[in-house]
């Protein structure tokens, strides 16, 4: 009997592609360009709904706690809020996961300031994934693969084509640099707050301090990296009138 019969030919058979690492990290993200090929930044955070869904919870407990000095009360505002936006994620056909994430965040927020009893640990869970971001973006600088350019290479279309050349390198760790200047702002602002129990103007802070000053260092960071023009192209620079 010939075996070879019942062997698949291995010319015929599809190769199966896997994904680079910076092609899962450019397909897991949210950035998105517009049609000029700048950031759309209002669709990057998650449009206007998104950013309601990042400050609105954290903003109500922290106001609902100043006018009644009760930590119930701040908690469960924020809870049925965080409930709110699930049912409206829900109701909009998202998975399970996207409509749950932001409402465990907040339960996460909520336990480490019940667990304490002080209102202020509500906070304490983003100074840990400020400082883990903070951790990952350093390391990916130092190792010479800066995260922002594995996630702006990819939407660039430049895979990782752009480290053999060291002047887009060299762009992509400045633009790196410029989002570890957010994480490092925050937690520099936001801990001395912390410590002085200074609790309506750490609220405030991380409002603040959330999606709007990211969006504006991902924005100033897409400009940094933005490649050179090249000369000759038409798209560079306008041809004068014959």
């Amino acid at each position: 009997m010939n075996n070879d019969a019942s062997r698949p030919d291995d010319d015929s058979a599809p190769e199966t592609k896997h994904p680079s690492f910076a092609e899962m990290i450019g397909s897991n993200s949210n950035i998105t360009q517009n049609a000029d090929g700048g950031i759309d930044l209002l669709s990057t955070v998650g449009g206007v709904r998104g950013i309601l869904e990042t400050v609105l919870p954290g903003f109500v407990f922290i106001m609902v706690f100043a006018l009644t000095s009760n930590l119930g009360w701040g908690l469960i505002a924020s809870i049925s809020l965080g409930v709110v936006f699930m049912i409206i994620r829900l109701a909009k056909r998202s998975t399970l996961i996207q409509a749950g994430s932001g409402l465990i965040g907040i339960l996460i927020c909520a336990f480490a300031a019940r667990t304490s009893g002080n209102a202020k640990d509500y906070y304490i869970p983003g100074f840990y994934v400020s400082a883990a971001y903070l951790a990952g973006l350093l390391i990916s600088v130092m190792a010479r693969w800066p995260l922002i350019g594995l996630l702006f290479g990819f939407i660039r279309n430049e895979g990782t084509e752009w480290r053999k050349k060291p002047e887009r390198l060299r762009r992509y760790q400045v633009a790196t640099w410029i989002i570890i200047a957010v994480f490092a702002l925050r937690l520099a602002v936001q801990i001395p707050m912390y410590i002085a129990d200074d609790l309506v103007a750490l609220g405030l802070a991380r409002a603040l301090m959330g999606v709007p000053l990211y969006a504006a260092g991902l924005w100033f960071a897409w400009l940094v990296s933005k490649p050179a023009a090249v000369a000759g192209d038409e798209t560079s620079t306008p041809k004068p009138a014959a």
